[in-house]
């Protein structure tokens, strides 16, 4: 599990005790909602960071992708990761595969891009 799924793991078991009990595997359920968060940071920090510009020096690019990166860590801890706040949202997130989630928080995204 990557920390990513450790994070979520700690979130849900601090925020949401109940709803984590009813995850029926939550290694594989952490491991693979770990995997996706990691996929989401990796597209979202180039998409933030864009292209390199021609005069940036080392240090400025070191900085501009650090900052790409804690934003779209940012933005997928919240989205992704977060345990879930209300009843309906939990039952989107423990009664469904890990497949289905995967599936919802893709249709998530694509509606972001679009605003």
């Amino acid at each position: 599990m990557n920390k990513y799924g450790r994070q979520a793991q700690e979130a849900w078991k601090t925020a949401s005790p109940t709803r984590y009990s009813q995850i029926q595997d939550p290694e594989d359920f952490f491991t693979k909602l770990g995997e996706e968060a990691q996929e989401q940071v990796d597209g979202l920090l180039l998409k933030i960071a864009g292209p390199d510009p021609q005069d940036e020096g080392y240090l400025e690019k070191v900085g501009r992708l650090n900052v790409a990166r804690n934003q779209a860590e940012e933005i997928v801890r919240y989205d992704l990761l977060s345990p879930p706040e209300t009843e309906d949202e939990a039952d989107e997130y423990v009664n469904p595969s890990i497949q289905e989630h995967l599936e919802f928080m893709a249709e998530v995204q694509k509606l972001r891009e679009q605003l």
